[in-house]
């Protein structure tokens, strides 16, 4: 079967990438918009998606944009805010039934295109503005959402970890932005920073489903209206080469339960040829359930609730997460440093490689049975620079043997612990 490859254009300043294919019976959408993370400008930035779903300018009640989805179908509209290295990316999301499996007089990937450029590019407005009630509800909606961090325990300990590593560098801020700076956006100031928004982001399009590319083109020229320009491209930086000096960061809140965190530098991005080694190295230290983490900080010493790592390879940080009990902490950071001991040395089986690499490839392949999915690996290729493909990708994790693994474990370095604890006694 011949593999599935995306067709890109251009239309004017947006960058189009269109997968045709008969696979699905949705048309999956979606506009990826980013912003190099600032600390001017990343909750204004996290609060537009939020205005933006409230209404257009066809269609300025919520009641009456939300009605719209309905008609076509039941189609499905959101957004996700995030990082990945340094930048903040808002993704519009759509998915709508293709027009083969319904009785529909106009294309429904062109009113989907139409409905998701005119919630992006023509939103609500009144005087000029934002509607001042939709910005004041959605400045409220988004500030529980910051709140809810704090709940979190698990999210929060993950997200302070990262702000005390990164504390001079843009990646340390949230994507969802900060309480303090949320209380002076007023209408005029978001919908000012708005259109810089648009002026200024790298935009990029995705379309899955049973359509070309050209008429993708027609439909994103008629929808989307902004300013003509030239395409925007991601900067990704390169993971800078820094002496790292371990330092260790305890907070103490009202928690029963211990959070120990861990930020490392793995000086490896998704650009670089050894990058399917950290894929690999990250599965075997705590990706997966067979991983040295899970088994000998879990299981055999019953040391943690949950202990796991993941990796941002565009960043080229390792985080560790785990929930101990608060007077086993010592006991925990020495075994968690010994396991990274344990992979500089090599001592990685055969069963680790071979166990690790099954469940890389079976998370692929599964890759490739969602659009959305395929979209967002893609993706990767726009923010890095770097194209990969499922394909190219199993091939290499698969080629990965002890010495690769190794050769990533001697360049990673721990920079941050951090200890989430209760408000007694000391670490």
């Amino acid at each position: 079967m011949k593999p599935l490859t995306f067709e890109r254009s251009t239309v004017g300043k947006i960058r189009v990438h269109v997968l045709p294919t008969n696979r699905f019976k949705t048309f999956a959408i979606s506009v990826y918009v980013g912003r190099p993370l600032d600390e001017e400008t990343v909750t204004p930035t996290a609060l537009t998606p939020f205005v933006l779903r409230r209404g257009t300018e066809e269609l300025p009640e919520t009641q009456k944009f939300r009605e719209r989805l309905d008609d076509m179908y039941g189609a499905g509209f959101g957004f996700d805010i995030y990082k990945r290295g340094d930048y903040q990316i808002v993704q519009f999301r759509m998915d709508i039934i293709n027009d083969r499996f319904v009785s529909s007089n106009e294309s429904l990937l062109q009113q989907g295109l139409n409905f998701i450029g005119n919630a992006v590019t023509k939103p609500a407005t009144e005087n000029g503005n934002f509607r001042d009630k939709y910005v004041e509800a959605e400045k409220s909606s988004l500030q529980k959402r910051i709140e809810a961090i704090v709940n979190d325990k698990i999210r929060y300990a993950a997200e302070r970890c990262l702000e005390e590593m990164c504390k001079d560098e843009p990646y340390r801020l949230h994507p969802l932005g900060s309480i303090k700076d949320l209380e002076s956006i007023t209408p005029d100031s978001l919908f000012t920073y708005y259109k810089e928004w648009l002026r200024q982001a790298p935009i990029d399009i995705y379309v899955v489903g049973n359509t070309t590319l050209s008429e993708v083109e027609n439909y994103v020229k008629q929808a989307f209206h902004i300013e003509a320009g030239e395409p925007v491209s991601y900067q990704m930086q390169v993971p800078a080469k820094r002496k790292v000096q371990e330092r260790t960061v305890v907070e103490k809140l009202d928690v029963g339960q211990g959070k120990l965190n861990m930020g490392l530098r793995v000086h490896t991005s998704y650009s670089d040829e050894d990058y399917p080694a950290l894929l690999m190295y990250n599965g075997v230290l705590g990706g997966y359930p067979h991983s040295k983490l899970f088994i000998n900080v879990r299981e055999k010493n019953s040391l943690a609730y949950y202990v796991s790592s993941r990796v941002d390879g565009h960043k080229g940080i390792l985080s560790i997460q785990s929930g101990i009990e608060i007077d086993k902490y010592d006991k925990a950071v020495e075994i968690i440093k010994n396991q990274l001991e344990v992979m500089k040395r090599g001592e990685i089986t055969p069963s680790e490689i071979e166990q690790t690499a099954a469940m890389l490839c079976n998370h692929l392949r599964e890759v490739q049975d969602s659009a959305f999915e395929m979209i967002s690996f893609d993706f990767n290729a726009v923010l890095s620079g770097k194209e990969r493909t499922v394909a190219s990708l199993l091939e290499s994790i698969k080629r990965v043997n002890a010495d690769a693994i190794r050769n990533i474990a001697t360049k990673v370095e721990l920079d941050t612990i951090y200890f989430l604890r209760d408000q007694k006694g000391d670490a």
